[in-house]
């Protein structure tokens, strides 16, 4: 579904991608992790266009996202890092206004909109304006406006930040529901590796725009010769060459 070769992009002297490849199969959730300045987010913002590649390229679903960006945008759906939305608007106003954008039929949409809702039983803040929100409130609607369109990928950066512990569960499921049952491919960028840990089939490991290892957590443990029990954690920084200060 994601296929990146040889990407790099770089913002004057600083090169925030450094000739990455990676792909992301049908129904399959990859996590890249890596320190702040890693590329991270640039990487899932070229992808989904909102940043232009200065060499290398991505397809989406088969096309090439800078040749066919009305396309490969009509089938991704992103969750950036920061909610995007509008103070003066309502929850249920902005599904429907996302949901116009993609194409979604008016009855489709409504059904949609009240199914959606009931995932974080937002029902009854729904017409309350985004200034009322919360920061979890409006990252669980940013998500909900993600999924409207039914993507066949999902961009994700950093997708659990100022969420509840039972919402953090809830979008955990959610992830492993779309990606078994639907065949939904998921590309998460996070800092939270037990999240990274516990949901993705592959996780990738950049530091300084390139991406230093990648595998299942099992083939990474190997790879950092680590015993069985090690987490993500423990693995992330001994590829990185970073350990804890002492006390």
């Amino acid at each position: 579904m994601l296929f990146i070769k040889d990407l790099s992009k770089q913002f004057g002297a600083l090169k925030a991608v450094d000739d990455i490849s990676l792909e992301v199969k049908d129904g399959e959730i990859f996590c890249i992790i890596g320190p702040n300045g890693a590329g991270k987010t640039t990487i899932i913002k070229t992808t989904v266009g909102l940043l232009a590649p200065d060499k290398g390229t991505i397809t989406v679903g088969g096309k090439d996202v800078v040749l066919f960006p009305q396309a490969t945008k009509s089938i991704i759906g992103y969750i950036p890092d920061d909610p995007s939305v509008w103070p003066g608007m309502t929850g249920e106003e902005f599904l429907h206004f996302v949901g116009t954008l993609f194409g979604v039929p008016e009855q489709e949409r409504m059904d949609r909109v009240k199914k959606l809702l009931s995932i974080f039983e937002l029902e009854g803040i729904e017409k309350n304006y985004f200034e009322t929100y919360s920061r979890g409130n409006k990252q669980k609607f940013s998500i909900l406006a993600a999924l409207l369109h039914k993507p066949k990928l999902l961009l994700v950066d950093e997708p659990i930040v100022g969420l509840d512990p039972l919402s953090v569960r809830r979008v955990k499921d959610i992830f492993a529901r779309l990606a078994k049952e639907e065949g939904v491919s998921i590309f998460i960028a996070t800092h939270t590796l037990s999240f990274a840990q516990e949901i993705a089939d592959q996780v990738g490991v950049m530091d300084h725009g390139r991406m230093i290892a990648r595998g299942t957590v099992d083939e990474l443990r190997a790879k950092a010769k680590l015993h069985n029990e090690a987490t993500l954690e423990d693995i992330y920084l001994a590829l990185t060459g970073n350990s804890f200060p002492s006390a």
